[in-house]
């Protein structure tokens, strides 16, 4: 035995952490990454492991100490030191730890070191994989077309449940001969999606990949003739050492603990928009393989956002809220949330935990605009329409947009980026008996109020049938909810990020109005328009709505 320093490892960016516990004592046998202190920053608790296996000398520390990275806190007496000390016939056995950082031996088992190069290519078809129990799944996203070469694990198509949303990644790198299904269609586990022509060690890349604490722990065993020409008796086989924590459940990594995974499993996880911190994992000293990543987004979909999200009422270090026990009250009834209605309430909350909310109101006089649309309502009899002031004021926005074109971007706060764009799609929020949907228009700017007329009757139609496909529900610049139908005077709306804008519109009602020398009644409708201060400034969107009462007021200044 040979007498090795327990020191503090890097403490992820902690100064100084106070010691909470003291796992082990003198005497105790550890195994390689076995816990022997517990210490706690003020992000964390977090267990530091033995640097090796051996017996426990002394520790020089006690609970209530503090302690920096690198500091002593014991001693160890290891079992054979280091490799080159191994005697002849043993195989040298390296520490978990130094396992966890082997990244450049997973980088080449990414790339497909060490396998077959038969040039021979196949025609491999890709299946849909095990969903979570999703059944009838539709597809959102076809993510490559035929031609196109793809690497494993690289994502194929992308598929949306009631629950969540998730890319099917490849299982071999090849070129995409073809696709078998479209956007829309729906699909259950072991369906066929498309055909890739893999070469031999491509094919064999992932059949043979495995997760990378495999590929360094199952190391090839010298055979016969090569411990004959090394001199040495083949080493015996002996089982791989077990962490003193095998057998306790692996729990989630806590936030600001150093996660242990490989290049090859990050990359799935960055595929699937997983953080890893809330993976369970399962490998040696929790490290986490691709099984693992896999298995959390099939809980995902089965069971929805998990607690702690938007969609339980936290998020952003938000708690939730915790709810009483209602029935003490009275009667009571649970019913289950729609999938349209969870994804509105997550889609809501995000919005207004991300985006500083202001909204502009204003009011403007449509009495001129409700005597030119009332006129036209013959015309739109004949045309199997119904006339409605929503296309005067899909104009008049996309008017507004142009002369603002600081309310037709998106923000990019990660690259510090403003999108700005040269299209008009306008969103319209639509009620339907399942919930609110926002179908988009197209190049609003480049019709006139017959075709947008058309254009809003057909998307509500469609909304109110289910029918609507993700086209439909996508692109729009900016949104306009209209409550007008139904009553009210002001309310403010949600801006639907990534927009920066919304326009909410209010009942109309006639109101005295100063003319000068008298007042006269005149037809007012209430507008409030949220926005995204950090886009838009307040004195701009002063200018916004004043320009677009104006319009309103008088549709002529359109055609100038």
């Amino acid at each position: 035995m040979s007498e090795q320093e327990i020191r503090v490892p890097d403490l992820g960016g902690a100064d100084e952490v106070e010691i909470t516990d003291i796992l082990v004592k003198a005497g105790d046998k550890v195994e390689a990454e076995d816990a022997i202190l517990e210490v706690e920053s003020d992000k964390a608790s977090v267990e530091l492991p033995s640097p090796g296996a051996g017996t426990v000398k002394s520790i020089s520390v006690k609970v209530g100490d503090k302690v920096r990275e690198g500091d002593l806190v014991g001693y160890l007496d290891s079992e054979g030191g280091s490799a080159s000390q191994e005697p002849p016939g043993s195989e040298p056995e390296e520490p978990a730890a130094k396992s966890a950082d082997k990244e450049p031996a997973e980088e080449a088992d990414d790339k497909g070191a060490d396998r077959a190069t038969d040039d021979k290519e196949t025609l491999e078809t890709v299946h849909v994989p095990d969903l979570g129990g999703a059944e009838n799944v539709p597809v959102v996203e076809i993510l490559v077309r035929p031609g196109d070469t793809v690497a494993v694990d690289d994502p194929l198509v992308s598929v949306e449940s009631d629950k969540a949303t998730m890319e099917i990644p490849s299982p071999y790198a090849g070129t995409v001969k073809s696709v078998s299904v479209k956007d829309g269609d729906t699909v259950n586990a072991g369906d066929a999606l498309l055909q890739l022509s893999v070469s031999g060690a491509g094919g064999k890349a992932a059949d043979s990949q495995k997760p990378a604490e495999q590929a360094t722990e199952e190391k090839p065993k010298p055979t016969e003739s090569a411990a004959a020409e090394s001199g040495k008796a083949p080493a015996p086989e002996r089982p791989a050492a077990k962490s003193s924590s095998a057998d306790a459940p692996s729990q989630p990594s806590q936030p600001g603990t150093k996660v242990h995974a490989g290049p090859a499993v990050r990359k799935l996880a960055r595929e699937f928009g997983v953080e890893l911190g809330q993976v369970r994992g399962s490998g040696p000293s929790r490290r986490i393989v691709k099984e693992d990543v896999q298995a959390f987004v099939k809980q995902q979909l089965q069971e929805g956002p998990a607690t702690g999200t938007a969609s339980s009422g936290g998020g952003s270090g938000i708690p939730p809220v915790k709810l009483p026990d209602f029935s003490q009250f009275g009667e009571v009834e649970r019913q289950p949330m729609s999938g349209l209605a969870k994804a509105t309430a997550d889609a809501m909350q995000r919005s207004w935990l991300n985006v500083p909310h202001v909204t502009q109101f204003d009011q403007a006089d449509i009495t001129e605009m409700e005597a030119f649309r009332k006129s036209l309502k013959a015309e739109a009899e004949k045309r199997g329409l119904k006339i409605t002031p929503m296309p005067f004021l899909l104009k008049a926005l996309a008017h507004a947009l142009k002369q603002y074109p600081q309310f037709n971007v998106s923000l990019d706060m990660a690259k510090q980026e403003k999108i700005q764009k040269h299209y008009i799609h306008i969103g319209i929020a639509v009620d339907t008996p399942a919930g609110l949907v926002v179908p988009v228009i197209r190049n609003v700017d480049q019709k006139g109020i017959w075709e947008l007329t058309q254009d809003a009757h057909e998307l509500a139609e469609k909304a109110r049938n289910k029918k609507l496909t993700r086209e439909d529900m996508s692109g729009a610049c900016t949104t306009i909810t209209s409550l007008g139908g139904i009553g009210g005077t002001a309310f403010t709306p949600i801006v639907n990020a990534p927009e920066v804008a919304i326009l909410g519109v209010s009942k109309a009602a006639m109101q005295p109005m100063w003319d000068g020398q008298a007042f006269q009644p005149r037809l007012m409708l209430p507008l409030s328009m949220s926005y995204d201060h950090r886009a838009v400034n307040g004195a701009d969107a002063a200018r916004f709505t004043t320009l677009l009462s104006q319009l309103l007021g008088d549709m002529r200044q359109l055609l100038l």
